[in-house]
């Protein structure tokens, strides 16, 4: 069985894979364009997907018509059509868990970086610029016995709350399709309605997963109904923020700033205004880059497609009706 996997990913992947007598392609350049990379999957039988970078929708499955399963390297698959390929009877693995808590470190850290303005500290630093004692210049604000309002409230998001809880003593609200049992127990967090999640929170940090309908969920309007000295932290999916609003709300003051591992466009470009701003924080999609989650990830991609070669049904599958 012949496996594509269009970037290097770490060993322990590769070695598993390996170890089963999977014939392994690699791409010679990894910067493939679309016609180069539909030519690749043209020529394979499973796909392990490293990045976002192309969709796998109904064109995409009709001109690779043998294409029988695709192992995703992220938790997310907002880039897959997962009806159509429940259709066409395609497992599509994912990868949860194992990056749970990297990411959730990297919203914490980013909510404490906006709260103290710590990239713009940073930067008058580097620009020599430290400048003498004002005791009323850059103040940040404290973060303890304040609100955390979470959007999305599975696994990442337990972990940011459950991180704000501990740290700061934060009270834990969220909004879900569904109630989150586990966290009303465990860290008393408090179901409310996204009206009530956007109003109350001091911090409000975005982990569902993303759809479609949900381009530009929080806008200007949004942003408008939030505290001034709130603070937006999104490291799920760039699209669920209108970023020009974004700038806009923090320059007005109708909120304090943001905290992003994840923009609208991605990759930013390096003259957007927003990098300027004294209250904002932006990585570039970091998330999941610790050696420990980025190995975990990789393990259970093989894990996926080594089911899958053994007529097992994938464990880590993001479209498990198909086994129905």
């Amino acid at each position: 069985m012949k496996v594509f996997i269009n970037k290097r990913i770490p060993e322990i992947g590769i070695n598993m894979l390996k170890n089963e007598g999977l014939d392994i392609v690699f791409p010679e350049n990894e910067d493939l364009s679309y016609d180069e990379w539909l030519q690749y999957c043209r020529n394979t039988d499973v796909i392990l997907n490293v990045g976002s970078t192309f969709r796998y929708d109904k064109a995409f499955f009709d001109e690779c018509p043998d294409i029988k399963a695709i192992a995703l390297y992220s938790v997310g698959f907002d880039h897959v059509d997962i009806q159509e390929a429940v259709h066409r009877k395609i497992p599509i693995g994912n990868t949860p868990d194992v990056l749970s808590k990297a990411t959730s470190d990297t919203a914490f850290l980013l909510m404490q970086s906006v709260a103290r303005r710590a990239a713009y500290n940073f930067r008058k630093v580097k620009e020599g610029n430290w400048g003498p004692f004002d005791p009323m210049k850059a103040l940040g604000q404290e973060l303890y016995g304040k609100t955390i309002g979470i959007f999305g409230l599975g696994r990442i998001g337990f972990e940011m709350a459950k991180k704000s809880l501990s740290a700061f003593d934060m009270k834990v609200i969220y909004h879900n399709r569904h109630r989150n049992e586990e966290a009303e127990q465990v860290l008393n967090a408090e179901y409310v309605s996204f009206e009530e999640l956007v109003r109350k929170s001091d911090v409000l940090s975005v982990h569902a997963s993303f759809t479609p309908e949900q381009q530009h969920l929080f806008n200007r309007s949004v942003f408008k109904r939030m505290k001034p000295d709130a603070i937006f932290i999104n490291t799920a999916r760039g699209g669920f923020h209108n970023q020009k609003d974004l700038y806009d709300a923090i320059v007005s003051g109708e909120i304090w700033g943001a905290g992003l591992d994840v923009t609208n466009p991605e990759p930013i470009p390096e003259d957007d205004p927003i990098l300027e701003l004294s209250t904002v924080c932006v990585f570039p999609h970091i998330g999941s880059a610790t050696i420990e989650a980025r190995n975990g990830m990789a393990r259970l991609a093989a894990e996926n497609i080594i089911a899958f070669s053994k007529g097992q049904k994938m464990p880590h599958c993001a479209n498990p009706e198909i086994y129905s």
